[in-house]
């Protein structure tokens, strides 16, 4: 950014490439990414491509009232004005209901995040930024994941993941993501909390090159204060935080959960760890909804997304707000010049 708060203008030749996945076509997929890439500051940081489908995109830029032109993505980058390039996978067909579940979007939704970590694969893309899918359609299309995470990890062969948020300065780490609040509990245990606080280290360290200081939030009201209201702090998550502390990882907690997440979005922590889903995204949500980015740690690709879902019931009616896909192709292209700092 400049002084003035203002992006400054790269080469179009050099600045990251981000493959932009277009996510369910039956949700707000479509029209939060057209929104997004309408912003001419985001052609400043990155060069967005859109995996998706072309009639779809053309047909919302219609309903839109956007004066957007589409291209296919090609080895130099596009010279028409309000030009987007789209890898177009030809996918849905016209008569694809709005709002709905389908075995045809869940199963198109699927073959852009596969073809976008080809593209990855291939070096034609540095990172990927995702517009929301519906889980139920993902499944009903032939997919069995519960979500974007599991599926990237699959794809990727990757073992050791997690699920966190981006909040401007508050980043959050879940211990478990789609899970009933039993199952979740179930797993705060000693073994798993370390497991995640080195893997925090370690990932978030790469992704802001530095050493960090890491906050553990307690499972129980007010963190049981001392065993009042519950021992798994004292059984599990205590033992755990000292283990990792006399392996030198700058660690404290377990903190109120009521208050942690507003200290790590003041900035006293750089990550804190959740110990269930909800626990983290109420809380990211609550500070910063519209703005945060779901980063998926672990992979070996730069992976963020928007913080919502694809809200069929307002699907089509063109008000859905496309800050959060911003923000994630913004921190997209940050994280890949951040690594690119890194390597160099």
């Amino acid at each position: 950014m400049l002084e003035d708060g203002t992006d400054q203008p790269r080469n179009p030749e050099t600045i990251p490439i981000v493959a932009v996945t277009m996510g369910d076509a039956a949700g707000i997929g479509p029209e939060i990414i057209l929104k997004a890439l309408s912003d001419p500051d985001l052609s400043k940081v990155s060069r967005n491509v859109v995996v998706g489908s072309a009639v779809v995109l053309e047909k919302t830029a219609k309903h839109l009232g956007l004066p957007l032109s589409f291209v296919p993505f090609a080895d130099t980058p596009a010279r028409v004005d309000e030009a987007v390039e789209v890898v177009d996978l030809a996918n849905i067909s016209g008569s694809l209901a709005i709002g709905r579940e389908s075995a045809e979007a869940g199963r198109a939704s699927a073959e852009y995040i596969e073809t976008a970590v080809r593209l990855w694969r291939e070096k034609k893309v540095d990172a990927i930024a995702t517009a929301p899918i519906n889980k139920a359609s993902l499944v009903l299309g032939g997919y069995n994941f519960p979500g974007h995470t599991e599926f990237l990890a699959k794809l990727t062969e990757t073992r050791k993941f997690a699920m966190s948020f981006f909040a401007e300065r508050l980043r959050v780490v879940l211990l478990s993501t789609h899970l009933s609040l039993q199952s979740a509990i179930d797993l705060v245990t000693r073994k798993n909390l370390v497991g995640l606080i080195e893997f925090t280290d370690v990932e978030i360290g790469k992704l802001l090159h530095r050493k960090i200081r890491i906050a553990v939030a307690g499972l129980n009201p007010h963190a049981s204060e001392g065993g009042l209201f519950g021992d798994e702090e004292q059984k599990e998550i205590i033992p755990a935080i000292k283990y990792c502390r006399d392996k030198g990882i700058n660690v404290a907690g377990p903190f109120s959960p009521d208050t942690i997440f507003l200290s790590g979005f003041n900035g006293d922590f750089d990550a804190v760890v959740a110990c269930y889903h909800d626990q983290a995204t109420i809380a990211v949500k609550s500070l910063s909804f519209g703005s945060s980015v779901n980063v998926t740690l672990g992979l070996p690709l730069i992976r963020t997304s928007v913080d919502h879902g694809t809200a069929f019931d307002i699907a089509g009616r063109g008000v859905a707000d496309a800050s959060s896909m911003k923000a994630a192709i913004r921190l997209a292209s940050e994280l890949v010049n951040i690594r690119a700092e890194a390597t160099a």
